[in-house]
């Protein structure tokens, strides 16, 4: 029993003592403008770092580009292959080839001059929406548009600059959605055909317990290589946005 006190008491010590070492970092409160000011910078740095992602897939290409992937992958019949990690990295990709050039006009005119403090950080920020806001109208339907602007209770506006970005993104997204149907509409229609024509037959030969899929995979697997199909599609969606 004291040799189990005695070790408790050493644990206590040890503790103590590693309290005392370690010092917490305090952040002190203040009242100076200049420093609330910074700590609301860093906050919004953390807040546009943590929806970093969502930016990537709603504010640019990548939503088209994803969704029309996940059609072919679900028209072929093959499940999960090509997996949900190659789906995501050609569409990556993909993304970054459609907004290179939006990326280059974003580097020139706000992210090197702010690197070489030409402007500030706030005119940096104007600038770099510029040419993110040029894409997304040229993408948007107007119809999206006047949706969104009619549901913010806004004054028809008379040019695009009136516009909000707040109210730009959501009609882009939906804008995004619906051409992403609509390719995936006439992507299925070849694969429909094999399918309905093999379940035709099957019915035919009396063979109704035997699933069509199984019939119909090698054929359109075979018409998806025999015409190229990523290249192709590839080819279609890069063409999309231009």
């Amino acid at each position: 029993m004291r040799a189990v006190l005695g070790a408790i008491a050493l644990l206590a010590v040890s503790a103590g003592a590693a309290q005392a070492q370690l010092q917490v970092p305090q952040i002190p409160l203040t009242d100076r403008p200049q420093d609330v000011a910074a700590s609301l910078q860093i906050l919004a740095m953390l807040t546009v770092l943590t929806l970093a992602p969502a930016i990537l897939m709603l504010m640019t290409s990548f939503t088209r580009i994803v969704i029309v992937l996940s059609f072919v992958r679900q028209a072929i019949g093959t499940q999960m292959m090509p997996p949900n990690q190659v789906i995501v990295g050609l569409a990556l990709f993909l993304t970054f080839f459609v907004m290179a050039p939006v990326i280059g006009d974003i580097n020139q005119t706000a992210l090197q001059p702010y690197s070489q403090g030409a402007i500030s950080q706030t005119v940096a920020l104007d600038r770099a929406q510029g040419p993110l806001r040029k894409f997304m109208f040229k993408q948007t339907r107007q119809k999206d548009l006047a949706l969104f602007v009619s549901m913010a209770k806004m004054e028809r506006p008379r040019r695009p600059d009136d516009i909000p970005t707040h109210v730009l993104v959501p009609a882009f997204i939906i804008s995004e959605i619906k051409t992403a149907f609509q390719i995936g509409f006439v992507i299925y229609l070849p694969f429909l055909v094999i399918d309905m024509v093999v379940a035709s037959i099957l019915m035919s030969m009396g063979m109704m317990m035997l699933p069509p899929i199984m019939i119909s995979l090698p054929f359109k697997l075979i018409l998806f290589v025999l015409v190229d199909g990523w290249h192709l599609l590839s080819r279609a969606l890069v063409a999309s946005f231009q």
